[in-house]
């Protein structure tokens, strides 16, 4: 079968788009295609990349010609499946399925609770977009052949929609996450990796050294982009001298960072978006062996508390993230065995490679429409 995989917003490098979903159909014997912008035109780990340009400019404008450059595009793949990943994606999605394809629509994100936390758009007209947005992606959703989300949170949602709704988690691949390391080659460190913004606790973090500077020598591994409305007053803080800067980073790159580090960060807000999600960081720590540092959100603590792998703070308490830092690395025994667990949940439940079981046996399931 010829699979053609879509976006106009990501990268060809997508984590979940090309290293995990596209590269293991490909190894499953699908003939994949992914459409991204800005990508080179070659053949990689048996994928075949397809580049279109991304038009600059607003967002409107990026949204409507870009997504029509892309639907152009897999009109001349003639694939047999189309699986897209971004909801402005949506009208090529039903006009692929005019033409008789079979369409998969990919769910990264709760769209319309990431709607009610866009600073980009005026407050007062948040929650009206946020209901207009719901209840066009639930009525498009009822005619694709299939709706995979990235958490069982969003799969609850479109099962009222459309019965083929699957979750298929982003965790982390173990083959992948193969570390090599012992424990007493690593200095005094945490790291974040991911995204740096306000609302995933940028400023709580950095606010944190300070508390923990305060009595020993803690260094922050930081990598991911940085949210250009707050780099000038993250650079500028008192407290940037105990952050080691990596910029954003290839895969072989963030298992190096993972691999200096004694702990894992990820104190999200809590915001209605990041309550039920599953934030790939804290599996990837797990999968590390370093305890995890995560915001007392009642779905995280489900996750932290029956494997045992970390310790729940108030995220917006920056002495409350300093107290766990100095409780793990006053207790290396403590902090070791909450590492061994968090490797040993993603090797049972927490993995990629039970994840791809699924999302083959969906592929193989449109056989019978072929």
């Amino acid at each position: 079968m010829k699979v053609c995989h879509l976006t106009s917003v990501h990268p060809h490098t997508d984590t979940r788009i090309y290293v995990k979903e596209c590269c293991t159909l490909a190894e499953n014997g699908f003939k994949v295609t992914l459409i991204a912008p800005n990508a080179p035109n070659e053949i990689i780990n048996g994928v075949h990349i397809v580049g279109v340009d991304k038009i600059e400019g607003n967002r409107l404008k990026r949204m409507t010609q870009t997504t029509d450059v892309v639907y152009k595009k897999a009109l001349e793949i003639n694939a047999d499946i189309y699986h897209f990943h971004d909801p402005e994606l949506i009208p090529v999605g039903s006009k692929l399925k005019k033409k008789g394809k079979i369409v998969v629509y990919d769910v990264h994100e709760d769209v319309p609770r990431q709607i009610l936390s866009k600073s980009w758009i005026p407050k007062f007209l948040r929650t009206s977009i946020a209901k207009l947005f719901e209840r066009y992606e639930s009525k498009a959703s009822q005619k694709f052949d299939a709706i995979i989300t990235a958490t069982m949170h969003i799969e609850k949602r479109f099962k009222n929609y459309n019965k083929e709704t699957y979750s298929i988690n982003n965790f982390p691949s173990l083959k992948e996450m193969e570390f090599s390391f012992k424990n007493s080659d690593k200095i005094d460190a945490v790291c974040y990796v991911g995204g740096i913004t306000k609302v995933r606790g940028a400023f709580e973090i950095i606010e944190m050294l300070g508390n923990v500077n305060q009595k020993r020598d803690l260094k922050l591994h930081l990598a991911g982009p940085i949210d250009q409305k707050i780099s000038e007053e993250l650079l500028n803080h008192t407290n940037w001298s105990y952050v080691e800067y990596k910029g954003v980073l290839d895969r072989k790159d963030v298992k190096e960072v993972l691999s200096l580090s004694k702990i894992g960060l990820v104190t999200l807000h809590p915001i209605i978006n990041y309550l039920d999600a599953l934030p790939v960081k804290m599996f990837e720590y797990m999968a590390a062996g370093i305890p995890v540092i995560a915001s007392d959100f009642p779905l995280w603590r489900q996750i932290i508390k029956k494997a045992n792998c970390g310790v729940l703070v108030n995220p917006l308490n920056p002495t409350q993230i300093a107290e766990a830092v100095h409780e793990l690395l006053n207790d290396e025994q403590k902090a070791k065995t909450m590492g061994e667990n968090g490797r040993y949940a993603v090797e049972q439940e927490y993995n990629w490679e039970k994840e791809s079981l699924k999302l083959v046996q969906l592929y193989k399931s449109f056989e019978r429409f072929l």
